[in-house]
């Protein structure tokens, strides 16, 4: 019997055209194998929609051809169900299928599909929204807002954000609480972690983990501007943990208070969270595919 296989791919998603992607899916996939549907999202939240509807026609795998938000669209409508989700990543910075060892290059990462296997991966819910590579507040929520406004996409503009945003920026007071934690003061950056890292190979939480059940949580004080070339070094070389400016804490379970409303982000999508934020993991709750280990 042929796999069921859906592609939903978000026509927008990062810098690439699309137009060739459903001949490169058929001339790739095995045909002997796959039964292949293509379908494109309209609007922001049209991918859940369409993942769900192929979760009720008990589809085997369905794959998001997108960035992180186009994934979190899609993984939303499979958690808990037998419908495994593979990922295309064509976003701005693909955390998650980077942090999955998913090729970068399409015909790769299709090519892969035929030898993937299925594994459980944890998934987190910021006030009851599911997130599967990161959320969080700070500076990086106010960036992803930033980012999110602007016409052009990709790596420079999201750059540009970055440094312009550090001088103009102010930083917030927050009250982290939950499973024998307890920490209060100030902080530039807060994420919670379920993969490792941001996108593009930006390493905020290098020891996590899709499987352990645990968030990594980082918190990145304030940091003069002479301390920026070390950071960024550490950042993309898996040594962000061992910073002067950046603690690390662990745990199933927490509460972020904070004294006003205001930007936050899960999977890198900018949105307007309250005072009081609650984090979990939910363990084994998606299957994914993945290379196939042999």
């Amino acid at each position: 019997m042929k796999i069921k296989i859906a592609f939903i791919i978000n026509p927008i998603s990062g810098t690439n055209k699309k137009i060739d992607l459903p001949s490169i899916i058929e001339d790739i996939l095995t045909p002997e194998k796959y039964k292949i549907e293509i379908a494109y999202t309209l609007r922001r939240g049209h991918a859940t929609k369409l993942a769900q509807e192929y979760v009720d026609r008990e589809f085997d795998q369905v794959i998001a051809v997108g960035g992180d938000g186009t994934v979190n669209e899609v993984a939303r409508a499979l958690i808990h169900s037998e419908t495994a989700l593979g990922i295309i990543p064509t976003g701005s910075g693909n955390g998650l299928a980077r942090h999955l060892a998913i090729p970068m290059n399409v015909r790769k990462a299709i090519e892969q599909l035929n030898f993937s296997e299925t594994i459980l991966m944890d998934y987190g819910l910021v006030n009851n929204h599911p997130f599967f590579c990161t959320c969080g507040t700070g500076f990086d929520a106010y960036v992803s807002t930033e980012f999110a406004k602007g016409k052009s996409r990709g790596v420079m503009s999201y750059l540009e954000k970055v440094v312009t945003g550090y001088f103009t920026y102010k930083s917030e007071n927050y009250h982290l609480i939950g499973d024998n934690i307890s920490l209060e003061g100030k902080a530039f950056v807060i994420t919670f972690a379920n993969a490792s890292q941001w996108g593009n190979n930006a390493y905020i939480a290098p020891q996590a983990s899709v499987q352990d059940g645990m968030i990594d949580i980082s918190i990145m004080s304030n940091f003069p501007i002479i301390a920026i070339p070390s950071i960024a070094l550490q950042l993309f070389t898996k040594r962000l943990d061992k910073d002067w400016f950046v603690s690390t804490v662990r745990a199933k379970e927490v509460t972020l208070l904070r004294s006003t409303s205001g930007p936050f982000h899960f999977d890198g999508e900018p949105y307007k969270e309250g005072k009081e934020i609650k984090i979990k993991m939910v363990e084994n709750g998606l299957k994914v595919l993945v290379r196939k280990r042999f």
